[in-house]
């Protein structure tokens, strides 16, 4: 069988730096940090007091507020990257076969807010089971995806795929293995998530995973630093739409780049630690070239998952070393949370948009914050620390990994037709 080829022709985001693509990527060109005091909630008891929040942003500017009152904020931030991503991609829907359009969506938690909000209103009453009807509709995480298709009249597969911070990533893989097989020609997919909240402040400082640096929230996400002590929790959400080559070129579609392989893999070592030796994060980067055709001198720049974590960063590096051999040196590597924090089950989404923007736009992304050096990490690879760096990218590489062992990695190469 002759597997189809799969462009990307659209691109919505709605982040810490940039409630859309172009805002986006010049935060993330300028070194642009979106840390700062949380607004969402009063945080004066928290061990971390700071969020990267998505700031001045209204759905309803795209939904009434009758609707908006039935989505969580997850499900406002996946309508809205996909309503950019929709009409960027210039697709016109009374013209495409609806049936071979579909959404795969991606969120590690769903509606955490509205689960937080609906037990603490019953925990505090007087025991008399008053939820709101749309408790469950908001919660589940497979609503973003619903929402989405019935927006659009999408008859497709239509599921959210569930990997932690590997969510986003996952659901990109799916929609792509869909198309290359010939079983669809159109996906709308990404991921988004909403978890800056007292529940999710709270469960991940119990964990000790998120940094404390309060005093300087916009230098919180330090990744591959010496003095890292933590992630910063961040919100928001990306959407691509993946299209059939075929099927972009009949209709004179702009196209961004091509999606090449995907790989998956398991740590099967920790619920949230990484292996120390990074075995999970290798397996998935071989999984993905093996996928993709390619050989480990090919790739130009990886969006690594660095999320800022004593443990991870340096079993990523590892990883990269043992992949790569002597071309983990003449690559481009960064990590863009370093300005947008951890967007969780969304992470995948959006640093999927910044490796392809890197592909488009020939610009490689910084990882700002690194003022020491890690004497564990090794020097000679190239962090892209603190100032980007503009460099011809045929092929990138987007890394996620998630609690439980999860590990994906999506490859890109620059479209010449």
């Amino acid at each position: 069988m002759e597997l189809k080829r799969v462009v990307v022709t659209g691109l919505g985001a709605i982040t810490p730096i940039g409630n859309d693509v172009q805002s986006f990527w010049d935060g993330l060109v300028h070194g642009r940090s979106g840390a700062a005091a949380i607004t969402l909630f009063d945080a004066s008891l928290f061990k971390t007091k700071f969020a990267c929040e998505v700031k001045g942003f209204n759905i309803e500017d795209l939904v009434n507020r009758k609707e908006a009152r039935k989505m969580d904020r997850f499900t406002h931030f996946a309508i809205a990257s996909a309503e950019e991503a929709l009409l960027n991609s210039g697709l016109d829907l009374e013209k495409i076969d609806k049936n071979r359009a579909g959404v795969i969506w991606g969120s590690g938690i769903g509606g955490l807010e509205t689960f937080q909000k609906e037990c603490v209103n019953f925990a505090q009453g007087d025991g008399t089971p008053r939820f709101n009807p749309f408790f469950i509709p908001k919660m589940i995480a497979d609503m973003a995806s619903g929402q989405i298709s019935m927006r659009y009249g999408f008859h497709g597969p239509n599921y959210t795929t569930v990997s932690a911070c590997a969510s986003a990533s996952n659901a990109l893989i799916d929609a792509y293995n869909y198309i290359r097989l010939g079983k669809t020609d159109v996906f709308i997919s990404g991921g988004s998530e909403a978890a800056v909240c007292e529940a999710g402040m709270g469960g991940f400082n119990s964990m000790h995973a998120l940094s404390t640096r309060n005093d300087s929230p916009e230098t919180a996400s330090r990744p591959f630093d010496k003095e890292r002590e933590g992630f910063v929790l961040g919100e928001g959400g990306g959407a691509l739409v993946l299209e059939e080559l075929e099927h972009a070129k009949k209709r004179g579609a702009t196209i961004y780049c091509e999606i090449i392989g995907g790989g998956l893999s398991a740590d099967a070592y920790h619920m949230t630690a990484p292996h120390p030796d990074g075995l999970g994060a290798k397996l998935v980067m071989i999984d993905a070239l093996k996928d993709a055709g390619l050989n480990n001198t090919e790739v130009d720049y990886i969006n690594v998952h660095g999320t800022s974590t004593p443990l991870g960063d340096i079993a990523e590096t590892k990883a990269i070393k043992d992949v790569f051999g002597d071309q983990a040196y003449k690559m481009n590597i960064s990590s863009t949370k370093s300005m947008t924090g951890h967007l969780l089950g969304g992470a995948g989404a959006v640093e999927a948009i910044a490796s392809i923007l890197a592909i488009k736009e020939s610009f490689i992304p910084p990882t700002i914050n690194h003022f020491t050096d890690d004497p564990d990490i090794d020097p000679k690879l190239n962090l892209t620390f603190n100032e980007g760096q503009e460099r011809d990218v045929n092929i990138a590489i987007s890394n996620t990994f998630g609690f439980g062992g999860h590990n994906t990695s999506v490859v890109f190469k620059k479209f010449k037709g």
